[in-house]
């Protein structure tokens, strides 16, 4: 299950079975006080029931990435490898057209270097 709105995504999945896997997540966004620098994510909620609470920056050209970024964390607090938070696509892709358009970046802008390392 998961719900959208311009700011806010909440993705909720419980566990089918006892090898199965559950998590219970938002993430909230806003454009930093310069939009020129980039966007803060704030994830919080369970995943396998262990509390998560973190924040991450990410500059305006690598914004975007938000769930990359956001599956990693949910992975250190036990969410399986192979699993990912982007996998509801519906409510991901408006989040990532939210993203983009807050920070006011297109297709074909450029990627800073530095930030490829």
């Amino acid at each position: 299950m998961a719900t959208f709105e311009p700011g806010h995504l909440h993705i909720e999945r419980h566990a089918l079975n006892k090898d199965d896997y559950s998590y219970n997540l938002s993430i909230d966004y806003e454009v930093s006080h310069d939009p020129e620098e980039g966007m803060l994510f704030k994830m919080h909620g369970s995943v396998e029931g262990k509390e998560l609470n973190e924040e991450f920056f990410l500059p305006k050209d690598q914004a975007f990435d938000f769930a990359r970024h956001a599956t990693r964390i949910a992975q250190t607090y036990g969410l399986p490898k192979e699993a990912s938070i982007g996998s509801m696509h519906k409510e991901y892709d408006a989040m990532f057209e939210d993203v983009r358009a807050q920070l006011d970046v297109k297709s074909g802008d450029p990627v800073k270097p530095e930030h490829l390392e």
